[in-house]
This record gives C-alpha cells, sequence and structure tokens, in this order.
C-alpha cells in the first residue's frame, strides 16, 4: 500500500500475482468508498488489506467501480457478501451485468482467451444493492464530502471517472492509460467498443477539471496529472490518424506500432514485461480494429463496435 492524496490510499490488488498492475483505491470517510476492487482472483488481498486498514464487515459504505471490465470490478461481488451495508455504485449500462454476470462473464472469456485466468470471474450482486449511476451521480462520503460519478467513455461505453471534491483527486480508472511503476503512459484500447475520438473528449473534461491527484487503475497515483491527460491525448490522436490512414484488415498493428511504438513509450524493462504478459498490446490492436471495421462499414464518422455484449462490458484492462 501506499499514500496519495490525503485520505486515500493505494491497495495493490496483485493481479495474477503480480505487484503494481492494478490499483484500487480506499477513500477514508464517515461513509468510507473503495474504488474499482480489482478482479475476482484477487478478493483475498484486497479484503485483508481492507482488514489492515480497520475496515471491518459493518464498516464500509461504498464499492465504486469505474466501469465493468473484470479487472476492475471482478471482486465486487464477493466484497458485497463480505461487507454487507455497502452499496455498489456503477454507470447504468453496467449495472445488470453486476446483477446477471453471466454474458458478461462469457465475453469476456472470449477476449482474453488463454489469459481469463488471471481475472477470474464475477459473482452476482443482489440488484437492490446496486446504484446505477447517471452522470453526475453523487456518492455522499459524510461531513459534506461526495465522490462524482463523470461519464468519461472512450475505454468503454459505460467508462465512468470519479471525482473526490475535496481534494481535487480524479480517480480515471482507464480513461488516461496505463503506467505502470517506473514506466512511461501507454493507452488501453481494447475490444469491443473502444473509441478515441470518444476519449479525447473525456481526457479534455478531467483536463478542465485540473486535478490535484490523478488516480490510474494501472497503476495508482502520477506525478504530473494535467501532463499525463494531455499526454493520453496524443497518444490517443496518434492512434486514431494511424487507424485512418491504414484502415482495417492485414497489417494494422504493425501500422499502430510504428505511430505509437510500445517500446520507446513504456521504455522500462519491467513494464514491458507486464504488458507482454497480459497480453494488453494485443488487445488494443484488436480494439482499433473494431473501431476500424466500424467506421469502414459506417463510411463515415467511427462508431463504437456493436460486437461482445453491445454495450461495451467485455474488454480488458
Amino acid at each position: 500500500m501506499q499514500g496519495t492524496a490525503p485520505g486515500i490510499t493505494t491497495i495493490d490488488t496483485r493481479l495474477g500475482g503480480m505487484t503494481g498492475v492494478m490499483a484500487a483505491h480506499l477513500v477514508a470517510a464517515p461513509r468510507p468508498a473503495i474504488v474499482d476492487p480489482g478482479p475476482r482472483t484477487s478478493a483475498p488481498v484486497v479484503r485483508e488489506a481492507l482488514e489492515r486498514l480497520g475496515m471491518g464487515p459493518d464498516d464500509l459504505a461504498w464499492i465504486v467501480l469505474t466501469h465493468v471490465h473484470l479487472d476492475h470490478c471482478g471482486s465486487t461481488g464477493i466484497l458485497a457478501r463480505a461487507f454487507p451495508r455497502a452499496r455498489v455504485v456503477v454507470h447504468r449500462r453496467g449495472a445488470r451485468h453486476l446483477a446477471e454476470p453471466a454474458r458478461l462473464v462469457a465475453g469476456s472469456v472470449a477476449v482474453y482467451g488463454r489469459r481469463w485466468s488471471l481475472y477470474g470471474l464475477l459473482d452476482r450482486t443482489p440488484a437492490d444493492r446496486i446504484d446505477a449511476a447517471e452522470d453526475g451521480h453523487r456518492v455522499p462520503l459524510g461531513d459534506g464530502r461526495d465522490l462524482v460519478m463523470l461519464e468519461t467513455p472512450g475505454h468503454a461505453r459505460h467508462h465512468m471517472s470519479v471525482l473526490e471534491e475535496g481534494e481535487g483527486a480524479v480517480f480515471a480508472g482507464d480513461a488516461a492509460g496505463v503506467r505502470f511503476p517506473g514506466s512511461g503512459l501507454y493507452p488501453a484500447l481494447p475490444p469491443p467498443d473502444i473509441d478515441p475520438e470518444a476519449g479525447d473528449r473525456s481526457l479534455a473534461r478531467l483536463a478542465d477539471l485540473r486535478p490535484g491527484s490523478l488516480m490510474l487503475g494501472h497503476f495508482g497515483a502520477v506525478a504530473d496529472p494535467l501532463g499525463d491527460i494531455d499526454l493520453a491525448r496524443r497518444q490517443l490522436a496518434a492512434a486514431a490518424a494511424a487507424v485512418r490512414r491504414h484502415g482495417p484488415g492485414p497489417g494494422l498493428g504493425e501500422a499502430i506500432a510504428r505511430a505509437l511504438p510500445l517500446e520507446p513509450a513504456v521504455a522500462s524493462p519491467a513494464g514491458l514485461a507486464r504488458w507482454r504478459a497480459l497480453g494488453w498490446a494485443e488487445a488494443n490492436v484488436d480494439g482499433l480494429a473494431g473501431w476500424a471495421a466500424a467506421a469502414a462499414a459506417a463510411d463515415g464518422p467511427a462508431e463504437p463496435s456493436k460486437t461482445g455484449g453491445g454495450d461495451g462490458t467485455v474488454g480488458a484492462a
């Protein structure tokens, strides 16, 4: 665990047994909240961390999700049982998949392939404990503090970032990409419905907040919030331009690699090892290929892919 903004603690969920891959965040308050508790395989790690931080079974008030990709949400059902007073907050498009997870799990296994066991599955959360959030939804923490749910599509149509107003801290999920410890930033653009243009608009929205702290799902607080948001926008623009030039079809991966090469962006050997172990660079190509195919089919501006769950509920990172 490491400190971030005052009152916020980063918990390493040890996704797949690896450190520095997936971060959950506990917001200390009269009504405490955990943001993105990680995959099902990490549930024991996260529960132990919460207990060390003083969270008894009746203490945790909120489980807040930026989106329902299994690396972020997979432990939700288990933690909801362990903390029976906690309510779960998620984008309205994701709520039904927490209550009835079979479709989400099946689509995710298809996308993850042989790596699905890194994440595990997803236990059902009772529907009456789920708050389906619209843009601007407020999560009361007590003492006049709220978390504010902000729609930030691009990585997924059901993606939300979370603003903690008191400290100006933003939990960006995957909206601003991945920055493993000691590594450079690189985007996360998995299938089925990534949209770099929507992602750019979402990042502009986050920049307008001028966040005092920016927390990434992969991994934790960044040193320069506005600098990373600007870099993430330039990376999305480079990826989108490469897709427009090349179009769908063979060779798209090479075109993306030329426009936005992984190795010099990530730079760190340890970071590159994580990217390769997780297969997320290949997932980016698949996601951008889907976006290119949708654009070609529409013969106009790119639209989200309609594959998978149809509402953006399948994808890595």
